[in-house]
């Protein structure tokens, strides 16, 4: 995507601001003696800006705005080191339920809707974000946060929910649990609004064939306002995000150029308008690509492609780089196989060794499957994992985010 002199103008203003609050940004600017730019060539040359940095200022060294302006803080559910904490005015608040209304209209929901939110509240940025931008819709809140399964199934039958908004991993337990009970004639769902974690077309259809509602994925991070900063529409041919708000552009991970639309890459954020927090070329290490071309749907925002994981995802097994969606995109070739998995990586006798736990929803022979995803991970991937198949249910679902790959070697 080309910056658009509109789009300079705004973070000519960002650089400003930067500057003058004396920011770890700002600082960065200073000694490259940047004070604005004019063309893509210089945004391109501008200074990226890393969670490291963030990290570094902590508590409120990214506030940008004056104090008597900051209406809010969040923080990043890091779970490493300090947390990151964003600072926010009542105009960014105000600008993200925004950009989440349009998300909801988007995915045609409308101020009729009853909408159950399930991710969590506090200083993570989900569980509010979900509600300012319903409420800014007009829409009946069911403020529900995370867990408590029982009350969740009793408030969606009484209250006739219509709209479900959680992690794809909570979404997939609340599918089975109504499932289990033989209460689905009592659910009123018609759409989900999917956010905070990669998943697969099979988890997807999974959710969608299990409740019968169309889904919908929602993207966006804590550094960057929060979840609503793209939504996919109903031709679900990528997320569109709202470029009036965020430039995004797609980087080579290794040499940190810009690439062409169509290629994939590391996804970098600039946001255009943000006070309390601004960020110029934040690298969010999402792995996606900038579809070019038109939507069917004629919307004339722009489109990045499904996350397909992370740049530090990245295994290295026997020599070999090896990324979650790769054994992922092999389990879904699998029908017998359902949508959740493991990976545990152990350091054996001198050796790496991957095993992959999978459930079967088949009457099938266990080891037989065993041995032909063993066989197809070694033939498209270059080694042969341990594969162990268990009964249906028995991996750990979730409430939050799923934690798919535990990497023993380091523990």
């Amino acid at each position: 995507m080309h910056i658009s002199e509109e789009q300079i103008r705004l973070v000519n203003k960002q650089i400003g601001a930067l500057v003058s609050a004396g920011s770890f940004y700002g600082k960065k600017l200073e000694e490259a003696g940047i004070r604005e730019i004019n063309s893509q060539e210089d945004f391109e040359n501008l200074p990226f800006s890393e969670k490291a940095d963030l990290r570094d200022a902590y508590p409120l060294g990214l506030m940008t705005a004056p104090e008597k302006d900051i209406v809010r803080i969040h923080s990043s559910s890091g779970t490493t080191g300090l947390p990151v904490i964003i600072p926010y005015t009542a105009k960014d608040v105000d600008d993200w339920g925004e950009m989440f209304k349009r998300c909801y209209e988007m995915a045609g929901i409308t101020n009729m809707d009853r909408i159950q939110i399930t991710p969590g509240y506090g200083l993570w940025t989900a569980g509010i974000g979900f509600q300012n931008g319903a409420e800014k819709l007009g829409a009946m809140v069911i403020p529900m946060g995370p867990g408590n399964t029982e009350k969740q199934l009793q408030m969606m039958q009484d209250l006739g929910s219509t709209v479900l908004c959680a992690t794809s991993s909570y979404a997939l337990l609340l599918a089975e649990e109504i499932e289990k009970r033989g209460i689905k004639q009592n659910i009123k769902l018609k759409k989900g609004v999917i956010g905070s974690e990669r998943w697969g077309e099979k988890m997807r259809k999974r959710i969608a064939d299990s409740l019968g509602i169309e889904l919908y994925d929602i993207y966006g991070l804590t550094e960057i306002y929060g979840p609503g900063i793209g939504i996919n529409c109903k031709y679900n041919t990528g997320m569109h995000y709202w470029d009036d708000y965020i430039y995004i552009e797609i980087i080579d991970p290794v040499t940190l150029k810009p690439l062409p639309d169509g290629e994939w890459g590391e996804i970098v954020i600039t946001t255009l308008v943000k006070e309390g927090a601004p960020l110029i070329r934040y690298r969010t290490h999402d792995l996606s690509r900038i579809i070019p071309g038109e939507c069917p749907c004629g919307c004339r925002f722009p489109r990045l492609d499904t996350i397909k994981g992370r740049t530090d995802d990245m295994m290295k097994i026997k020599g070999v780089n090896v990324f979650p969606s790769q054994i992922e995109e092999i389990l879904q070739s699998f029908p017998e196989v359902s949508s959740e998995y493991q990976i545990r990586i152990s350091h054996l006798d001198g050796k790496d060794t991957m095993r992959i736990y999978v459930e079967t929803n088949g009457h099938v022979d266990f080891q037989d499957l065993a041995n032909r995803i063993a066989a197809t991970i070694k033939s498209r991937i270059g080694f042969t994992p341990l594969v162990k198949v268990v009964e249906i249910g028995l991996l750990p679902r979730s409430e939050k985010k799923t934690k798919r790959v535990i990497d023993e070697r380091f523990d």
